[in-house]
């Protein structure tokens, strides 16, 4: 079976990915699969699902105490996962996070996704602005990626977390990682993030796919510096077409990324979301067709809230 780190090393043509998110608790998938339809006629390589953990609400009981409530706003990722695939024969590549997710649930969580047939994995450490004091069942959470990369590679050797054996999985788990253009927003520089980002490869990452970039340039002087490091596995740039006119200032306060300043000042001059979406559509339309001038055959998407500007984008440069 050939994986997905396997389709990355050998596209030789322009190609095509994309990121869904899992509905909000209590909607239909339906809106998932309306993404992918819309998406689907560029033949997309694979598709990302992301996961996450339970969020933590403060609320007023009627008799004036604030109760902590921790609760999960979305479907678990296996089985939007499982139903993608099923549906649409396209390769899922599941998140599986550290964040908010004990070692146990991330062990049942493979198990299950290895009984659905699902090996692709993208390993990320998840979001760290939040992160619980201990997990729900007592059990400790890991901590970084690379600990979670570890789990996978025990796991893919037939170990559980209990020490016990089995035969290993006749289709290891295959994995990517995530990789920072600006760098990690934790890391002292970026010649640290680049070091931590080799361990996770040694480990055994396959690919690395980017955070969103709006600079080309930055993009281009990451990755000559993991190849100098001695990083040689694909690097994936990863796109977000702006078409929310507040995405101007959220994006770089939750992502850490600078937006360019031609850009920032055309965002500034729109009017309401229609204008910002055909300028958003515009710069990142540019983004694509420089890098795929430049031997990055495989661009992958962050379509979230942006499926017409994604459609728009690759039907102009596919």
């Amino acid at each position: 079976m050939t994986t997905v780190a396997e389709l990355i090393r050998n596209t030789d043509k322009p190609s095509f990915s994309f990121e869904l998110l899992p509905p909000l608790k209590g909607n239909s998938i339906q809106k998932v699969f309306n993404t992918i339809d819309r998406l689907k006629e560029f033949n997309p390589l694979y598709i990302n699902i992301t996961s996450h953990r339970d969020e933590i609400v403060y609320k007023t009981n009627e008799k004036g105490i604030t109760e902590r409530r921790v609760f999960r706003k979305r479907p678990g990722t296996v089985a939007v996962a499982a139903s993608i695939q099923n549906r649409y024969q396209i390769p899922v590549v599941p998140h599986m996070i550290c964040s908010g997710f004990s070692k146990s649930e991330t062990e049942y969580a493979l198990i299950d996704l290895n009984f659905l047939g699902i090996h692709d994995l993208l390993l990320l450490r998840g979001d760290n602005s939040s992160r619980h004091e201990f997990c729900k069942s007592g059990q400790e959470e890991n901590t970084y990626a690379i600990d979670l990369i570890h789990q996978v590679n025990n796991l893919n050797k037939g170990q559980f977390l209990d020490g016990t054996f089995m035969e290993p999985f006749e289709t290891p788990f295959s994995y990517g990682v995530a990789g920072y253009p600006e760098k990690h927003e934790e890391a002292p520089n970026q010649e640290s993030d680049i070091y931590w980002l080799k361990q996770k490869v040694e480990a055994g990452a396959e690919y690395v796919i980017t955070q969103m970039f709006f600079d080309n340039e930055k993009f281009f002087s990451f990755v000559n510096k993991c190849r100098q490091a001695g990083i040689t596995v694909p690097i994936v740039p990863g796109i977000k077409p702006i078409n929310i006119k507040n995405q101007l200032t959220i994006l770089p306060k939750v992502f850490h990324t600078e937006i360019p300043e031609p850009l920032a000042h055309e965002l500034r001059k729109c009017k309401n979301n229609e204008e910002t979406s055909l300028v958003g559509t515009e710069w990142a339309t540019m983004q694509c067709k420089e890098l795929l001038s430049r031997g990055f055959n495989l661009l992958h998407f962050y379509s979230m809230m942006a499926t017409q500007s994604v459609y728009d984008i690759a039907k102009e440069v596919y």
